[in-house]
């Protein structure tokens, strides 16, 4: 370890490794430390480095930059510069070796977020294809430590810009929806699930407007799970959203469904079967969207027969906390959001309780014996006796 004064022309025109050497590294006398280095592979640049010792006594070494990249004069206030941090209590090489070990946002979802959510949610392809699709291609290849809120915004933003669909809301302001069939609503939509040809699909539509039960509970049903005898049926946890059985009680309805979905059933497991592939329904879009057309319901979501099936248990007089358990609800807070149907259901029951008020007869108010102040309120000029005889 050779140490020089170096200089821009020693950089420029001595700067080579000795023959027989594999590389060599020149010291600078002016900067404790500093040093350029040249390998025998490289005769024509070398690279700039700072030699320390970290907090624990280990010498390391810190690349600054090659010698084709920045001037001497550059290399040597960097060197200062990160003596002066490693003054402070910093690690150069620490930090990058911290900086190194830092994932990108592809390889997280890769080694951490897909392995994690295969075997916890059951839409986890719907999120592989986002990923794939939109969020990938612009923060894959940045380190999780440098995705800040800014970019995000960004993204969240141009989002509407790529959307190849015309006049569709993307970011809706509330999604609290609420959408309830009137009872000629609903009289049409059962008219349409009893005459239908495609009695499975039909069946497992009013399997969810008797049970208020989500979609993929229905067609993952199987009749190990349900006992028509004590009437009530076991969801498992492992279909369940809240990943936590519960048990459904069936009412009259539910059993006359499930009765006929055994003269379909072509299997002693699975409840709904497809009449064409032979196998258990997997999907039911499409035709549920011919079946709420020929209703005359196009905005009436599949999903909405669980909120009809509990608005239907609000008005019918049970609780919220009763609407809670049968739903699978795992806090109130989304059971909350039929509290105004509940309202409703108590000013119904407020009127009953009236009795003999009710027969009460008011008449009208004697304005003369009120008289209108300037600021347009009215007072009294009667005397209290009077006023008693009203």
């Amino acid at each position: 370890m050779p140490k020089i004064k170096l200089t821009p022309s020693f950089i420029k025109q001595d700067l080579r490794c000795p023959d027989g050497k594999r590389k060599v590294e020149y010291c600078d006398t002016q900067i404790p430390g500093f040093y350029v280095e040249a390998r025998a592979t490289a005769t024509r640049e070398g690279t700039y480095y700072l030699r320390y010792k970290n907090a624990r006594g280990k010498t390391q070494h810190v690349k600054i930059a090659k010698t084709t990249e920045v001037t001497l004069a550059q290399a040597r206030k960097k060197a200062q510069q990160l003596k002066a941090d490693i003054v402070l209590g910093g690690d150069p090489r620490g930090e990058l070796k911290r900086k190194k070990q830092v994932p990108t946002f592809a390889e997280f979802v890769n080694d951490r977020y897909l392995p994690y959510i295969k075997v916890r949610k059951r839409s986890w392809e719907t999120d592989v294809s986002f990923l794939k699709n939109h969020i990938l291609p612009v923060f894959g290849d940045s380190p999780l430590d440098e995705i800040n809120r800014s970019q995000l915004v960004t993204f969240h933003t141009t989002l509407p810009e790529k959307n190849p669909a015309q006049r569709i809301e993307l970011f809706n302001r509330d999604n609290t929806r609420e959408r309830y069939l009137s009872d000629e609503e609903m009289q049409r939509l059962l008219s349409v699930l009893k005459t239908d040809n495609n009695r499975v699909v039909c069946l497992v539509i009013l399997l969810l407007l008797s049970t208020g039960t989500r979609r993929n509970e229905a067609l993952k049903a199987k009749w190990s799970d349900i006992d028509l005898a004590k009437r009530h049926w076991r969801i498992p946890a492992e279909i369940a959203k809240s990943k936590k059985a519960r048990t459904v009680p069936l009412n009259d309805i539910a059993i006359q469904v499930l009765e006929e979905a055994q003269t379909y059933c072509q299997s002693q497991e699975e409840v709904f079967i497809s009449p064409h592939t032979k196998k258990p329904l997997e999907h039911i879009t499409a035709v549920w969207n011919r079946l709420r057309n020929k209703a005359g319901l196009r905005d009436f979501r599949l999903h909405d027969c669980r909120h009809q099936f509990a608005s239907a248990l609000v008005n019918g007089g049970r609780s919220l906390y009763e609407v809670q358990h049968i739903l699978g609800h795992t806090t109130p807070k989304m059971t909350m959001r039929y509290a105004h149907l509940s309202s409703e259901s108590l000013q119904g029951a407020a009127s009953m309780a009236v009795g003999p008020i009710g027969k009460l007869e008011f008449r009208p108010l004697n304005r003369d014996l009120l008289s209108k102040q300037t600021d347009g309120k009215w007072t009294t000029t009667a005397s209290a006796s009077s006023l008693s005889k009203l």
